[in-house]
């Protein structure tokens, strides 16, 4: 559910209208600017960037049928050391990276896509924003093998924003050598799921629900796995997700190789991983910068009774740039995001009860600018990739250090500055202790009463 300015917008007119369609290389559910026919096949926006941009031509082909890709080598690479020099990496692959404008790896993709390609399973650790997915994407796309029609690669990903955020990535490097990328994520219809797995997907990004939905219908089958990757491992090995988890893996073959990469690692996920990886290589990269240095925390202890009238404050200081705002319940989110938007802020709300269709529509308001304060539940904080969030609010403290860490990630990535506010009430004083002994770190903390005070008098 979305949420905009009081005021009521103009009726759309049929050029900018969206129609709902099935992108014809991957089956993911999307929307496009015309109505789609059998004709005139529609693309995701990941599918359609990659072939416009020169890797290989869009062609009008049935929805559902396979795109025919033909890998154009950019002007001034070359098969050797251009982009990502010493590693072991095709020309397709190599071809990719530099149609997404990536010459050289970050430190977490140096590191880890080495041992990804030499067969090792692998558990990588390194701050959010740092390039976790390509470490892996890039590998398991060089890995599987096109002429094998069946599923040779499997990510795990707790969120569905997640795996269409991966997915994008995924199919960048995937198309150019000719591999099928599929999405299995709830929340919509199972049709185009089952058509591209029977059209021979070879490479799965799914949520675990979803994915274990599919095995027990006997649509997906997981005998020719080579690779499986556990993208926010301490999440995917929590207990609401370790169950799932584990009945996927019993279902996957026994010499296949394993990966699990986070953002945080507590120790009681290294343990868990070790009955489902062999001898792995651990890489940490930045692991003990769990807040980020370049995101500056600003923590105020606040009445509750101020919080919404601190939050309009720092919301009439935006500068333009996205801002999360995050609250701890569904319910919470809905009931504030209502209220920024009658008090006529451009805001959206992103909770686990909405539909997916809705979901999706609220993320792309967000990233559009149409709407960009995003009100969320933890649901934003693993994964969500939005270019250039100027501010993250704890309106509500999270549940851990894990979490802390996680939302104060989407912002400051990739080296980005950014600014992370924190409100702490009296009855989250403890709350905020155990997370700082669990971040090994003591904040200095203002009183937002009297930060009001010292700013009104400098107005004066």
């Amino acid at each position: 559910m979305s949420f905009k300015s009081s005021a009521t917008p103009p009726r759309p007119s049929s050029r900018s209208r969206r129609h709902q369609a099935v992108c014809a290389a991957c089956a993911a559910s999307t929307t496009v600017p015309f109505r789609p026919r059998p004709d005139r096949p529609a693309y995701c926006s990941p599918c359609f960037n990659v072939h416009r941009s020169g890797l290989a031509p869009v062609v009008d082909l049935p929805v559902g049928e396979p795109l025919a890709v033909n890998p154009i080598q950019p002007r001034g690479a070359d098969s050797g050391e251009a982009g990502f020099p010493g590693m072991a990496l095709s020309r397709a692959i190599r071809a990719a990276l530099a149609t997404m404008n990536i010459s050289m790896p970050t430190p977490i993709q140096e590191k880890t896509i080495p041992h990804l390609l030499a067969g090792r399973d692998l558990i990588g650790q390194a701050r959010t924003g740092s390039g976790k997915t390509l470490a892996f994407a890039a590998p398991v796309a060089e890995q599987c093998d096109p002429s094998l029609r069946r599923v040779q690669a499997l990510v795990l990903v707790p969120t569905r924003e997640l795996a269409i955020q991966v997915s994008g990535v995924m199919k960048a490097l995937a198309t150019s050598r000719r591999l099928r990328v599929t999405l299995l994520y709830g929340g919509r219809s199972l049709r185009p799921e089952y058509t591209s797995l029977r059209n021979g997907a070879q490479i799965i990004i799914g949520t675990p629900g979803r994915t274990l939905d599919h095995l027990r219908q006997g649509t997906l089958d997981l005998q020719a796995i080579r690779l499986l990757v556990l993208d926010e491992a301490d999440e995917m090995l929590d207990r609401g997700f370790a169950r799932d988890v584990e009945a996927i893996l019993s279902r996957t073959p026994s010499g296949r190789q394993t990966a699990l990469l986070s953002a945080t690692m507590p120790e009681w996920v290294a343990k868990t991983a070790k009955k489902y990886l062999r001898n792995p290589v651990t890489v940490k990269v930045d692991a003990d910068l769990q807040t980020l240095p370049t995101v500056e925390h600003v923590i105020y202890t606040i009445q509750k009774s101020d919080k919404i009238e601190a939050l309009k404050t720092l919301l009439n200081q935006r500068d333009g740039a996205p801002i999360i705002v995050f609250g701890k319940t569904k319910h919470g989110v809905k009931k504030l995001a209502k209220k920024l938007d009658t008090l006529g802020y451009p805001v959206g709300a992103l909770q686990g009860n909405l539909s997916q269709r809705a979901r999706e529509r609220v993320m792309l308001d967000f990233r559009s600018g149409a709407a960009p304060i995003l009100v969320a539940t933890n649901v934003a904080a693993r994964g969500l990739d939005v270019e250039g969030i100027g501010q993250v609010i704890n309106y509500d403290l999270p549940d851990s250090e894990q979490l802390f860490t996680h939302r104060v990630g989407r912002t400051g990535r990739m080296g980005r500055s950014g600014e992370a506010v924190t409100f702490i009430t009296s009855d989250e004083e403890r709350k905020w202790r155990e997370i700082e002994r669990g971040l090994g770190r003591r904040f200095t903390r203002k009183s937002w009463s009297i930060a009001r005070q010292s700013e009104h008098h400098r107005e004066r």
